[in-house]
């Protein structure tokens, strides 16, 4: 038997489900790998980089997008100018892909909430 077929083994879901299971996965995984890490103006792009990167080896997933909030940035940088980076400020879109069955979750900061919502905004069958 391959990985697939025997990861696919251990769920009791429909690929549907599980689509939307690995979407929330992988945006659990770039909440809480990477808030609190420090970056500045000069750092900011290669961090969205190296999330993206991180997020792309892993298993089936199709797309993903990601940018954090510049407005944050401070006007004048010196070596004391940096920011950690807090769940407020990421904007993330994965897409999962397994058997034709594609399914998009976002992160983005909810005003009205005042919370870094996660959620699924498409679903393509």
């Amino acid at each position: 038997m391959d990985r697939d077929n025997e990861a696919a083994s251990r769920f009791v879901c429909s690929v549907r489900e599980r689509c939307i299971f690995e979407t929330g996965i992988k945006l659990a995984t770039i909440y809480h790998q990477y808030v609190g890490t420090p970056f500045n103006g000069e750092s900011i792009e290669s961090l969205e980089k190296a999330m993206e990167r991180s997020i792309m080896v892993q298993p089936y997933v199709s797309d993903v997008r990601i940018s954090i909030d510049r407005s944050v940035l401070p006007p004048k940088e010196d070596h004391y100018s940096y920011v950690s980076l807090g769940g407020n400020m990421i904007d993330a879109i994965v897409e999962v892909t397994i058997d034709g069955i594609t399914v998009r979750s976002e992160m983005r900061f909810d005003e009205e909430l005042g919370y870094p919502l996660m959620y699924v905004s498409d679903i393509r069958e």
